[in-house]
């Protein structure tokens, strides 16, 4: 069954002008399987590209090569502190080498946490660590699974 794709904020001008600016499709959201209908999200995730997202589909972990993302995420919660969900990390074992390395899939549970002032919206807060939890095995190689989220835009 197709989930309900909506995105909530509150009433005032701060959250009219960022629903407008997450308005592009990537930007929908999922209402939460447990949440109220008329929530609140007032905190973002910011992906590699700095756009605030909330509820997003997908994210890209690896920002730099793409070998590494989540993806089919379910999210059961999103509130001010923390986010849960479910879905899959597709990570490339990079054996021998990345360009020649194998993507493997692992079903995993995420947790968003932290709650901070984003700088490219003094009035969004956004997430600050993601914290992934395999489900019935995980990568077999070297692999974190605690990622400090981006703040803005990849530079250099």
């Amino acid at each position: 069954m197709p989930l309900l794709r909506t995105l909530a904020f509150t009433a005032t001008a701060t959250g009219l002008t960022a629903a407008m600016a997450l308005a592009p499709t990537q930007a929908s959201a999922t209402t939460p399987r447990n949440s109220p209908g008329a929530a609140t999200y007032a905190t973002v995730l910011v992906n590699c590209f700095g756009q605030p997202r909330v509820i997003p589909g997908d994210v890209l972990l690896a920002c730099g090569d793409g070998n590494d993302r989540l993806g089919g995420l379910y999210w059961t919660s999103w509130d001010r502190d923390s986010a849960v969900g479910s879905g899959y990390e597709e990570v490339n074992d990079c054996d021998p080498y990345c360009a020649a390395g194998t993507f493997h899939t692992f079903a995993v549970t995420v947790r968003l946490s932290g709650n901070v002032a984003w700088p490219g919206d003094p009035h969004l807060r956004r997430y600050t660590t993601l914290t992934i939890s395999y489900l019935n095995r995980k990568p077999w190689w070297p692999h974190s699974s605690t990622y400090q989220l981006w703040d803005g835009p990849l530079t250099g």
